[in-house]
C-alpha cells in the first residue's frame, strides 16, 4: 500500500513554496443526514470533520507548480473514503468553471472509493456532472493531468483519472473502477495496481513521490506552450548525405543496423522531453511506437516515432491520442516514419490492426495543428503512411518510402529472386524519387 497523504500534504508535496489558495467552499443548504435521511449520516460526516480539519472529501485552489499556475483538486481520503456527494460535485463544478474562466490547467489529485451511499443515485449522477465539467475544459483547449493516489477507484477513476490528458500514478497505489470489496473473491490483486494499469495503456507513467513534483511540473509546462508554427524536421544523423544510387540501395541502407533510430532522432532534436503510453484501451506498443512531449528550441513540440520494427495497433491508437491532444492544446506536432510495416499477425488483426491504422489517419487528416513529418528509415505502405503528414514529409538520405516492400512485390508478380532489386527500381522509392513524383517536399542534409 502506498502512503496515504492528506489532502493538503499532496499539495504540499506538489505545489511552488507559499503559492496554494483555497477557492471559496460551495455552501448549499443541506436537509437532514442528506437527501435520503439516511440515518447517522450528519454524525458521520461530522466525525469526518473532526478527525480531516476539512468540511468535504476534495480540497480546492490554485497553485504555481514548477512554475506553472494551475487548479488543484485534492481528495480528502480520511474523509468518508473520499468518496463524492453533492457537495462535492459543487465543489468539483466550481473549480473546474474557475479554470476555464483564468484558461488554467486542472490537475486532480485523486484519492477516493468512488460515489457516497448515503446519498444514493445522486451521489453516482455525480459522476454525469464532473464528466460534463472535464469536457467542456478539455473544448477549451485546456490540459488535465491527473496523479492518481491510494485507493483510486470507482467513478473517480472512471472520470477525474481515466479521462484525464496524461495519468501520472504513484507506486503501489490501488487503482481500477472495482474497490477492493466488490471484486469477485479470486480476482488477482495484481490487476488492480498503478503499475498494470501503466502496463495496460490506461496510465502513463509510475512516478517516485519525491519525484512528482519535478515530473508534474514539466508536465504542466509542456502542455501550456501552444504555437501555430510548424516544427522544423530535424537534421539527418546517417553517416552519409549522399543519396541512393538505386532503390535496392535505398532498402539495404534504411535497414541498416547501424542506421540512426528514432531514439537518436528524439535525443538530438529535444532538450527535454516527457513520454506519454498507451492507447486507453487496454494496450502499448513501447517497442514500436514513441509518443510524447519535448522542448525544441525553447518551445513545446508533441512527437509520435516508429522504432523501425512492424507497428502494433496500439501503437497506432496511442500516436492518434497524441496527436489528437497536441491538437487540442495547439501544440505543433514532429512525427518519424520508421517501419517495415504495420504487424500483420493473427492477434494484431483480433486488436483491430485496420481500424487502428483508419484512426491514426483520421488524426492526422483533420489536425488543425501544424504536422511535420520525417521518414528516417523505412517506410512500409500503408502502415508508415498513416503517420505521415500530408504536403509536410521530408526524408533521410538514408530512407526510402514504398507502396509495397520490394520482396513482396516481387512475390505477388510472381518474379524470381533475382528480380526483387529491379522491382525495387520499378517501384520508384528512393528519396529523390520521391520528390520528383510529389510524395514528399525534400530531403534533410546538405
Amino acid at each position: 500500500m502506498a502512503e496515504r497523504l492528506s489532502a493538503r500534504e499532496v499539495v504540499a508535496a506538489v505545489a511552488d513554496d507559499s503559492t496554494f489558495a483555497e477557492l471559496p467552499a460551495v455552501i448549499r443548504d443541506a436537509k437532514p443526514d442528506g437527501p435520503l435521511a439516511w440515518p447517522g449520516y450528519d454524525a458521520s460526516r461530522a466525525r469526518a470533520a473532526e478527525r480531516t480539519g476539512e468540511q468535504e472529501s476534495v480540497v480546492c485552489g490554485t497553485a504555481r507548480v514548477g512554475g506553472v499556475r494551475a487548479v488543484l483538486i485534492a481528495f480528502e481520503f480520511g474523509f468518508l473514503g473520499g468518496s463524492l456527494g453533492e457537495r462535492t460535485g459543487d465543489r468539483l463544478e466550481a473549480a473546474y468553471t474557475y479554470a476555464r474562466e483564468h484558461r488554467l490547467p486542472v490537475v486532480p489529485l485523486v484519492a477516493t472509493g468512488g460515489s457516497r451511499m448515503q446519498e444514493g443515485m445522486l451521489a453516482l449522477a455525480q459522476l454525469q456532472r464532473v464528466a460534463r465539467q472535464s469536457a467542456w475544459t478539455r473544448e477549451a483547449g485546456l490540459a488535465q493531468v491527473a496523479v492518481v493516489r491510494d485507493p483510486t477507484t470507482g467513478g473517480g477513476w472512471a472520470t477525474l483519472g481515466a479521462g484525464a490528458d496524461v495519468v501520472l500514478a504513484l507506486p503501489g497505489a490501488q487503482i481500477g473502477f472495482a474497490g477492493s470489496r466488490v471484486r469477485p473473491p479470486d480476482a488477482d490483486p495484481a490487476a488492480y495496481t498503478a503499475q498494470a494499469q501503466v502496463a495496460a495503456g490506461a496510465a502513463d507513467a509510475v512516478v517516485q513521490p519525491e519525484e512528482l513534483r519535478e515530473t508534474l511540473g514539466r508536465w504542466l509546462r509542456l502542455l501550456t506552450c501552444p504555437s501555430g508554427t510548424p516544427a522544423p524536421p530535424p537534421e539527418p544523423l546517417g553517416d552519409t548525405a549522399v543519396l541512393p544510387a538505386t532503390g535496392w540501395d535505398a532498402v539495404r541502407r534504411a535497414r541498416s543496423p547501424r542506421r540512426p533510430r528514432a531514439a537518436a532522432y528524439l535525443d538530438a532534436y529535444f532538450t527535454e522531453r516527457a513520454a506519454i503510453s498507451g492507447d486507453r484501451c487496454g494496450g502499448t506498443d513501447p517497442d514500436g511506437m514513441l509518443c510524447g512531449f519535448g522542448v525544441h528550441e525553447g518551445r513545446t513540440v508533441a512527437y509520435a516515432a516508429q522504432t523501425g520494427t512492424a507497428t502494433r495497433p496500439a501503437g497506432y491508437r496511442t500516436a492518434a491520442r497524441l496527436i489528437r491532444l497536441a491538437d487540442r492544446l495547439g501544440i505543433p506536432v514532429l512525427t518519424l516514419v520508421d517501419t517495415p510495416g504495420a504487424a500483420n499477425d493473427a492477434e494484431a488483426e483480433r486488436q483491430g490492426a485496420g481500424a487502428a491504422i483508419a484512426d491514426l489517419f483520421g488524426a492526422v487528416a483533420g489536425a488543425r495543428t501544424p504536422v511535420t513529418t520525417l521518414v528516417i528509415g523505412e517506410g512500409g505502405s500503408g502502415g508508415a503512411l498513416a503517420l505521415a503528414a500530408p504536403g509536410n514529409t521530408w526524408a533521410t538520405p538514408d530512407s526510402y518510402f514504398s507502396v509495397i516492400a520490394p520482396e513482396l512485390a516481387a512475390a505477388i508478380l510472381k518474379r524470381p529472386p533475382r528480380e526483387v532489386e529491379a522491382t525495387a527500381d520499378q517501384l520508384r522509392i528512393r528519396p529523390q524519387d520521391l520528390v520528383e513524383l510529389g510524395v514528399i517536399r525534400g530531403t534533410v542534409g546538405p
